[in-house]
């Protein structure tokens, strides 16, 4: 679970820091025309933000689970930070505000 958020945390950095912005789904296949019309550095920090909030939960499911000695709880904060971070990514980061025309 730790290696899961580490490359959530990884990813997020490449994204927003590195500006490995082919990693973001579809901004890859758009034209270049089309790549000019978008703010790529807001939806890159969405991508982040959405990267670091799921590692959060992942690692803190993770700890809380070793200290009680429960280990469904890391399975929930994993599966919780998926079904709540990937909504949140694709609704935000497919925002109008993002579009520059």
């Amino acid at each position: 679970m730790i290696g899961i958020s580490i490359f959530f945390v990884i990813l997020g950095l490449a994204i927003k820091n590195g500006k490995l912005y082919f990693l973001m789904a579809g901004y890859n296949t758009l034209p270049q025309e089309e790549k000019k019309k978008y703010d790529v550095e807001g939806i890159a920090s969405v991508f982040r933000n959405a990267m670091f909030f799921m590692a959060f939960v992942i690692s803190l499911g993770y700890y809380i689970s070793q200290w009680s000695e429960i280990q469904e709880i890391k399975f929930y904060s994993f599966y919780g930070a998926l079904v709540i971070g990937i909504p949140y990514l694709l609704i935000n980061s497919n925002k109008n505000k993002y579009k520059l025309d």
